[in-house]
């Protein structure tokens, strides 16, 4: 936030749209009268008229994107909690609703497929998430916590990971894998609820 476009505006950062729109309008008023004006007093008021207009732009430019941002965030949120509740079909159809995909969405879309068993494309989704954003330690993480859970699949000869032969219930959480497998049970304990917990680490 550039709290000097505020000052050229004369309003507060806690100004409403229309407050600010107000402003610039009264402001762009007298500029105009006074541009006219003879010797530095003119030559003011054009400079003013300048300094206004991009302060006007860059905080209604700024206050869209925050807008934006935070309409993203909601969404994500509503893909969270359908997940949560097991409306797997509901969080894809938010998912293929999104215009821009970002890290976060292409992380949650790898939970949807976490959810459906389908292994290779959850990988898949969490590279590009870790692509677009390296510094993120909970894409991170489970892309780990994913990569031993279909290492060990290989190694015990599990069932292969397709939409024909989708897990159910706990198996889906890794719940019952863990539990059949008692020597591996600590080792990939964090797989059981590595995208249970997906909406709680933001």
């Amino acid at each position: 936030m550039n709290k000097e476009n505020y000052e050229i505006l004369q309003v507060s950062e806690n100004a409403t749209d229309e407050e600010i729109k107000e402003a610039y309008e009264r402001l762009k008023k007298k500029y105009n009268e006074e541009k006219w004006l003879y010797g530095e007093a003119g030559n003011h008021a054009a400079r003013m008229l300048g300094k206004l207009d991009a302060a006007y732009a860059e905080i209604m430019e700024e206050r869209r994107q925050s807008g934006a941002q935070t309409e993203g965030s909601s969404a994500f949120e509503e893909v969270s909690d359908c997940i949560k509740r097991g409306d797997i079909a509901r969080a894809q159809a938010l998912l293929d609703a999104f215009n821009e995909r970002n890290a976060e969405w292409h992380y949650l879309q790898s939970v949807v497929f976490y959810k459906k068993n389908w292994m290779n494309e959850s990988k898949k989704q969490l590279e590009i998430a870790m692509q677009m954003d390296a510094q993120n330690a909970k894409y991170r993480d489970a892309y780990e916590n994913l990569k031993n859970r279909s290492e060990y699949t290989k190694q015990t000869g599990g069932a292969p990971n397709t939409d024909a032969n989708p897990a159910s219930g706990d198996e889906q959480m890794g719940g019952n894998w863990c539990a059949s497998c008692a020597n591996f049970c600590y080792t990939f304990l964090c797989v059981n609820c590595l995208f249970n917990l997906c909406c709680n680490c933001r």
